[in-house]
């Protein structure tokens, strides 16, 4: 394997990290335990909430890093995976994080690895935390890449553990039961520590878990809940000394409110002091990449949402029904997904079909997809291309104020959407 220099970029530092593991995933926490230990990052002195789940994830991060940054707290992010810069994996104060601040970590990480091997995910968890050790945020917010138990975030401690939701997916490194999905999931639990899971069906293991660990449950339906009027909606939850809290008239956000609802309730045990207004002015301005991200064309409406299971398709297809407009959707996925599930559950609201197919490790072809739309395909109403960009193109030729164009499938199809419209960061 070619030597680190002192001076590699970012590029050349991902690069290099990218030839160093010969799997992707490696569960286990033993080797990344033990470089964290060295690198002295394991206690952190910020609040740390770790956020595990299938689906609403990125949504939940997003709800309490704009909440918590209108409060007047400092707060450093960790998620992935990232759509077009390595460095949107790592927040710090709603900025994207510097190279130079990067390549800073890599060279600490490589330095204390010894002969250690890590995976391209465990060199970016330890970066993060490394530079969060520097920083020293009021908050840090940890993102699981995969399950929870065995993922390398999982290796702090965390002061609030929350599990989002709880589906099938990653069943090759997960298993295809609910019941065994959840246990890894809950396995950021902690003894005596704060545990919120905002699944309105948890599986019997959430609550198991939590007993075995002495964590303290929060569950949605139970300790918190939410109802949606019209045009705003309220929030009843417990504080971490078990007094009611009641918020009435919240605006109605543009990320799924389940997972507002879940937030509301970590911050309501993190133990920071924040007034109302935060709270308000966070619900109403949160926004993600890719998440039901609006972006205007000049002849209509394009959305972009990286649903890529069937969970996340379902509220997608909520959403679309809720519009009623047309859609026309250029949709690309990655082979490992559930693509029956996620085309049926879509199908109800498409029109037109766009099949790419996606030229990245794992990407399927768009002709693999159509083979679940004949009818469509019998119809003229569904075509396949080679690559996002020309799936694209064509959709725009149809788009009109009377319908909507959506990109969808996966973080990569997004991607490839967001550049070849020339969408800025």
């Amino acid at each position: 394997m070619d030597q680190v220099t002192d001076n590699f970029s970012l590029d050349e530092w991902l690069a290099w990290i990218e030839r160093c593991h010969p799997s992707e995933i490696e569960l286990g926490l033993e080797r990344v335990r033990q470089v964290a230990e060295t690198l002295q990052v394991l206690q952190p002195s910020s609040k740390v909430i770790t956020i595990a789940g299938t689906n609403g994830k990125g949504s939940t991060v997003t709800y309490l890093e704009t909440i918590l940054l209108k409060a007047g707290y400092s707060v450093g992010c960790y998620t992935s995976p990232h759509f077009r810069r390595y460095n949107e994996r790592v927040r710090l104060n709603g900025r994207n994080i510097a190279d130079e601040e990067l390549c800073q970590a890599f060279t600490a990480i490589n330095n204390a690895r010894g002969e250690t091997p890590l995976t391209y995910f465990e060199y970016g968890t330890l970066a993060a935390l490394e530079i969060f050790q520097r920083k020293q945020p009021d908050v840090v917010l940890l993102e699981v890449g995969l399950g929870g138990r065995l993922d390398a975030v999982n290796i702090i401690d965390a002061d609030v553990s929350v599990v989002t939701s709880i589906a099938l997916d990653h069943i090759d490194w997960l298993g295809d039961d609910r019941e065994v999905i959840g246990r890894e999931k809950c396995g950021v639990f902690r003894e005596g520590r704060p545990a919120i899971c905002g699944d309105a069906d948890p599986t019997q293991s959430v609550a198991l878990t939590a007993a075995q660990t002495g964590a303290k449950l929060y569950q949605v339906g139970d300790q918190f809940s939410y109802k949606r009027t019209s045009e705003h909606w309220q929030w009843r939850g417990v504080c971490g000394a078990g007094e009611p809290l009641q918020l009435n008239d919240l605006p109605i956000p543009d990320l799924p409110l389940p997972n507002a609802a879940t937030a509301l309730q970590v911050l309501a045990v993190l133990g920071l002091n924040i007034s109302l207004e935060p709270i308000y002015e966070g619900l109403a301005d949160a926004r993600m990449t890719g998440r039901m991200q609006r972006v205007e064309l000049d002849n209509g409406t394009c959305w972009l949402d990286v649903a890529h299971n069937p969970e996340a398709a379902g509220l997608l297809a909520q959403r679309l029904e809720q519009k009623g407009q047309e859609v026309h959707l250029v949709l690309g996925m990655l082979g490992d997904k559930d693509i029956a599930s996620v085309i049926e559950t879509l199908r109800p609201q498409v029109s037109q079909w766009y099949l790419a197919d996606l030229n990245v490790p794992r990407g399927q072809k768009a002709a693999v997809l159509a083979e679940h739309l004949q009818e469509e395909v019998a119809e003229g109403r569904c075509q396949t291309f080679d690559a996002v960009a020309g799936a694209l193109d064509a959709a725009q030729l149809k788009l009109t104020g009377e319908n909507c164009l959506l990109v969808a499938g996966s973080f990569f199809t997004v991607s490839d959407a967001l550049d070849h419209l020339g969408v800025d960061d």
